[in-house]
């Protein structure tokens, strides 16, 4: 998970910091030489270190911090604000056209970075706040790219624009506009080609496309995992371009994400969305406040609320916490369970949100291994709907058809069993756990299946 490292660092900085009460001078310069060396190891650009460490000192020795009650709680307090600030302080939004008119936003990177996969969540995301969209594909040169776009559009219920066997994206493109009109849609996405690296035939191809077309909004998708260079294809794209804002992908990945924390700086464009994921739903409005939590380890409440929200129906979960208070929470449940789970971007992603794990989430991550929730799942679905429905039907002669059903010993499906009755009995035994609303959303507005 992308900060993971940085995150580990910067709590043990003001750990450090809290655990000496009053503090002196040298104590804060001491700790922020930590934070800037954390900093640049998480890749962020030098001259944004720099600007950023000596904002934070001028106010961290400044007399109400240094005379203040909890001194380490401020300078904390104050490394949160930096961070946002340096992230752009608030969300910006896509500028959409009033009432119905026709919005065109134009997607650009290098190769890779994911513009058709991004393009096709973006037009998922329209679609579910009412918009209607319309993709177009004018990446014609690399292999697959077509069709890769038709597919994740059919599985976002989106059309796709495309003219079979031509290479000319101005066209496909201009033509696309008069399909969108006709059509009624008033978002079109323009999935234009990338290149390796930026060359000249790339830029004038998009420019072209600009000037063919009004397009709002030139898109930014970067590869996060990228690191350094993906500010520098911001400078380049910005120079020959322009661009609106920044779309990083791949911030759930193995990446430092010195990029997330550099581009606005540098570039002064915003970030606009984080894909943490490679499934379509996984595309995120980018937060600074938030973000900044995170790296902090403070977690991210309320993007786990909205997850929540987005993914879990409201009855259902009424209904399952009801049976949880009962002690009826059956197989079926469980599964239920899991599939919210991975709805809401898996164990990693909830347990990335929650406040106070900060570096414990990885430990906690390890702990619990998928391949057992995926043998689990096997034996739940080798039970027949009565057996999910009812558990207590589970008799030695029904275990031993479950286990050979599902591919594991007999001792498996009694260990799990066990365990499942022990986790009822412990829900009825823990009032309010997800007592109301407020129960449910601590809890994401589901039973973790483990």
């Amino acid at each position: 998970m992308a900060f993971e490292s940085l995150t580990d660092k910067l709590q043990e900085v003001f750990k450090n910091l809290r655990s000496k009460g009053r503090l002196t001078e040298a104590d804060v310069k001491a700790a922020l030489k930590e934070v800037k060396m954390a900093l640049l190891e998480a890749d962020v650009n030098f001259k944004v270190v720099r600007q950023f460490t000596k904002k934070a000192e001028e106010q961290a020795i400044g007399q109400d911090v240094m005379n203040g009650l909890n001194p380490g709680q401020m300078v904390v307090k104050i490394v949160h604000d930096e961070l946002v600030s340096l992230m752009g302080s608030e969300m910006t939004e896509i500028p959409f056209r009033p009432s119905n008119e026709l919005t065109i936003l134009m997607l650009i990177g290098l190769q890779g970075a994911g513009k058709t996969t991004t393009a096709a969540k973006l037009a998922g995301q329209f679609k579910a706040k009412g918009k209607k969209p319309l993709l177009a594909a004018c990446d014609v040169y690399r292999p697959g790219a077509v069709k890769q776009l038709q597919v994740n559009g059919e599985k976002q219920g989106v059309e796709v624009f495309t003219i079979e066997n031509s290479k000319r994206p101005v066209e496909i493109a201009k033509a696309a506009v008069v399909h969108a009109k006709e059509t009624g849609a008033n978002v079109l996405l323009i999935d234009t080609a990338g290149r390796l690296q930026i060359d000249e035939a790339m830029m004038d191809e998009l420019v072209a496309i600009r000037e063919a077309v009004p397009v709002d909004a030139s898109l930014l998708v970067v590869d996060a995992m990228t690191g350094q260079e993906a500010v520098n294809v911001a400078k380049a794209f910005e120079e020959k371009v322009g661009i609106t804002g920044v779309i990083l992908t791949k911030l759930d990945g193995d990446t430092r994400g010195g990029a997330a924390l550099s581009i606005k700086a540098i570039c002064g464009k915003p970030i606009l969305y984080i894909g943490m994921g490679e499934k379509l739903s996984d595309l995120e409005p980018f937060h600074p406040d938030r973000m900044a939590s995170r790296i902090l380890g403070m977690g991210d409440v309320l993007s786990l609320i909205e997850k929540a929200q987005a993914n879990i129906d409201e009855e259902k979960a009424r209904e399952m916490e009801q049976r949880v208070r009962k002690a009826q929470f059956t197989f079926d449940d469980y599964i239920s369970s899991m599939e919210q789970m991975r709805k809401m971007g898996g164990i990693g992603s909830i347990l990335g949100m929650m406040p106070g794990l900060g570096s414990k989430t990885k430990d906690l991550e390890d702990m619990i291994d998928e391949k057992d929730l995926a043998r689990k799942e096997a034996i739940i679905h080798s039970m027949t709907p009565a057996e999910r429905a009812n558990p207590d039907l589970l008799n030695p002669s029904r275990k031993l058809r479950i286990a050979k059903g599902s591919g594991v010993d007999l001792q498996e499906v009694n260990r799990f069993v066990k365990q499942f009755e022990q986790t009822r009995k412990m829900m009825k035994q823990i009032p309010g756990m997800m007592k109301g609303r407020r129960g449910r959303k601590a809890f994401g507005g589901f039973n973790f299946p483990f």
